[in-house]
């Protein structure tokens, strides 16, 4: 058995669209795929119906992006299995079309500096809910501004503290819904809440804080931004507070930071197993 609970399609910042994704989940093996796209929920329903075509368990799955205002950073939330998902729809319309103002005024920045049309780049977003960095970035690639996706171009451009457009990046986080917020609204959702990569905003203080108070129902224990140390200290938090542990490629294909195919990081079958019969 086979989970991989961390994906990304086109509808967010992936490369590749539903279909290819589930496909590729086939070839690799995958028995359970979850489809988590960043503050959208319009994969659910195609994503079950080819599951079961390419004879792929789907969990119904959308990664949520916060901000936690006790540490001034972002915080990532996967949420598994919503029962009532029409709950999420407002929260995850606010965020997609915040980051789609974000994402234009980027686009322009980079075009006085860059000059390619606002086409080129928009061709790259177009099944997406908002314009990416990475979209961005892939029509810079096609025009021969850079040979790497997140290179010194990258830098130059989306740096928080220096970048062209690092008022935009740095308006990211404030926009973003406060995680207890969120974390009831998932809830009320009837949702698994499970803290996304800890070690990529440095959240193992907001961890353990969420799981004293009950407010978490699990962590993303295996992820490839772990550092020498880390799993075995989420598997600490995670034992003392009795929290389901998860593992996810985090795919996005050619957008990924670094090479990861589709099942490079699993869930195990008991944590899989908590998840499908979860009762809050």
């Amino acid at each position: 058995m086979k989970a991989d609970l961390h994906c990304h399609t086109t509808l967010s910042d992936g490369s590749l669209g539903i279909e290819e994704v589930i496909s590729q989940a086939r070839r690799n093996n995958i028995d359970y795929l979850a489809i988590t796209d960043h503050d959208s929920l319009s994969s659910i329903s195609r994503a079950v119906v080819l599951g079961n075509r390419y004879g792929i368990n789907v969990i119904p799955a959308v990664e949520i992006s916060c901000f936690d205002n006790e540490r001034n950073s972002k915080a990532h939330v996967l949420c598994y299995k919503p029962k009532k998902p029409d709950r999420l729809e407002g929260l995850c319309l606010r965020t997609c079309e915040a980051r789609k103002q974000r994402g234009k005024k980027m686009a322009l920045k980079v075009l006085e500096k860059y000059p390619i049309s606002l086409e080129n780049i928009v061709r790259y977003s177009t099944g997406s809910k908002a314009i990416f960095k990475c979209h961005i970035m892939h029509a810079l690639m096609d025009y021969g501004y850079t040979t790497d996706l997140y290179g010194d171009v990258y830098e130059e451009l989306f740096n928080i503290n220096t970048g062209l457009c690092a008022e935009e990046v740095a308006g990211e986080t404030r926009e973003n819904p406060e995680i207890h917020f969120a974390l009831e609204l998932i809830h009320s959702a009837g949702g698994i809440a499970v803290l996304a990569h800890p070690r990529v905003y440095d959240n193992f203080d907001l961890l353990e804080e969420l799981a004293a108070a009950g407010k978490i129902d699990g962590v993303e224990v295996w992820h490839q931004s772990l550092k020498e140390g880390d799993e075995e200290r989420l598997l600490a938090i995670a034992e003392k507070y009795n929290l389901i542990t998860t593992g996810g490629s985090d795919f996005h294909g050619f957008y990924n930071h670094y090479p990861i195919s589709i099942g490079y990081n699993l869930t195990p079958r008991e944590s899989l197993d908590r998840i499908i019969n979860f009762k809050k």
